[in-house]
């Protein structure tokens, strides 16, 4: 398998920076939680947090949905759930990578019962997917990618190449 770089270091940080910068002043005076998904999310949220200049906290989900293959399997499994109250709190939902929304609708949905007093979410990357309908929008995101499999800063092909520090794709 190859990789084709198509993100570096650099512009990663660049946005990670503009991202914290945006949140920063949109939660300013408030302490929200930033509820990462595992595994890939944990990267970008470390380096995020750093970034952001407001008190806030952070609680991690963890979900199983694509097995050892390339490929979503539709259905999603909680593998890891929250510890952090969070009813009336101000919710970050930090995702790596929106490809099908999948995952994320089935995340949404799940924190919105628990009451929150407002939900939005930070995604690092989106997949350019055309025809996909009904996929979660991010308020904060980082870039658009091709709809290709992405590795790198956190992301994975069978848990291998998540400390790239660089986005790729794995061809």
């Amino acid at each position: 398998m190859n990789l084709k770089p198509i993100i570096s270091g650099v512009e990663i940080q660049n946005k990670v920076s503009e991202i914290a910068d945006r949140i920063s002043q949109d939660y300013q005076g408030k302490n929200p939680v930033l509820v990462t998904i595992l595994r890939g999310g944990f990267v970008f949220a470390a380096d995020l947090i750093r970034k952001l200049d407001i008190d806030c906290e952070i609680d991690f989900l963890a979900t199983s949905s694509y097995g050892s293959g390339k490929s979503h399997t539709g259905v999603v499994r909680l593998l890891k759930d929250l510890d952090t109250l969070i009813e009336n709190r101000d919710i970050l939902l930090i995702e790596d990578i929106i490809d099908t929304g999948i995952t994320l609708k089935y995340i949404i949905e799940l924190l919105k019962t628990r009451n929150p007093a407002s939900l939005e979410i930070v995604a690092l990357l989106v997949k350019d997917i055309p025809g996909i309908k009904g996929r979660p929008v991010p308020k904060y995101m980082g870039f658009k990618v091709p709809n290709k499999f992405i590795v790198g800063y956190g992301l994975d092909f069978n848990q291998h190449y998540r400390g790239l520090p660089f986005i790729a794709i794995l061809e």
